[in-house]
């Protein structure tokens, strides 16, 4: 997939095993190749063990891969500099937080890590998540945690975030909120790049540009979100498909396949357009 845009994230054929050590075993990512545009919003998509926190690590250099690379802003994500961490903001599934530390605490530890910090910022989020900042992080629950992990993440206003389920434990209110703060950025700044994981496929469809599908830790599908809804379509069929062009995914069990309408030259019987969680639900029949 080319680009005219410069590229906030370039991955090439990552890969990861199970045992690093001895170089045996299942594949947790299997020559994972990405590219997204900066200013994309893209939702990664997959069942629980797909492989996506584990790609998201890997992009970002925290789980060093087994082979292949990860670009992240035009620099190898194995040597970010200073200048470049400046621009990155990462959520991970388990919130990274001190719990001896209140609220207030993590701001100003973020504040001396950032040279761009903006705790003033920081606050108003906080206040817009109805989060509490004189409480130690260990006295929080998992949703005002989670809260608490956004705002840091969010304090330094990133160019580029990459967040893991980081509305899992928000109520309805505060994923709103949480939504409108991850789109707003001064007029002089370009559009915040994000890549986003998250099983409220109905939250993510309203808001990505781009949706890479990942089963068993292999790209299954990546493209932007417009033109994959227009183009993918459901059919019903009786037998296994007798030709390969077009077909995106078969379900032998429900006798259903996902195809692509402009390569299909088969049948097409009840065929029916998805949205994003009748996709997922068709790709992993």
């Amino acid at each position: 997939m080319k680009h005219d845009l410069p590229l906030a994230i370039d991955a090439d054929q990552l890969s990861l095993l199970r045992d690093t050590w001895t170089g045996r075993g299942a594949w947790l990512l299997d020559s994972v190749s990405l590219q997204i545009p900066e200013g994309a919003v893209v939702g990664l998509v997959g069942r629980n063990g797909a492989g996506k926190s584990t790609l998201m690590r890997c992009l970002l250099g925290l789980t060093p891969p087994f082979s292949g690379s990860s670009r992240l802003l035009g620099s190898s994500c194995l040597d970010l500099s200073d200048a470049v961490r400046e621009r990155l903001g990462y959520v991970g599934q388990e919130p990274d937080l001190f719990g001896w530390l209140n609220g207030n605490q993590h701001l100003r530890e973020m504040a001396a890590v950032y040279a761009n910090f903006d705790t003033d910022r920081a606050l108003r989020l906080a206040l817009k998540l109805d989060l509490n900042l004189g409480r130690r992080a260990d006295k929080l629950s998992g949703g005002d945690q989670q809260k608490l992990a956004v705002v840091l993440a969010m304090g330094h206003d990133p160019d580029l975030l990459i967040l893991d389920e980081p509305v899992a434990s928000l109520d309805p209110l505060s994923r709103r909120d949480f939504m409108r703060a991850l789109f707003t950025r001064p007029a002089d700044h370009p559009p915040r790049t994000v890549l986003m994981s998250s099983h409220l496929l109905n939250d993510l469809e309203r808001v990505v540009s781009h949706v890479l599908f990942l089963r068993e830790g292999r790209v299954q599908l990546f493209g932007e979100w417009d033109g994959l809804s227009e183009q993918l379509l459901r059919i019903t069929l009786s037998d296994a498909p007798q030709t390969q062009a077009g077909l995106v995914h078969w379900s032998a069990e429900r006798k259903q396949a996902v195809v692509d309408r402009q390569l299909w030259q088969g049948p097409c019987p009840e065929a029916r357009e998805m949205g994003m969680d009748d996709l997922f639900e068709a790709l992993n029949a």
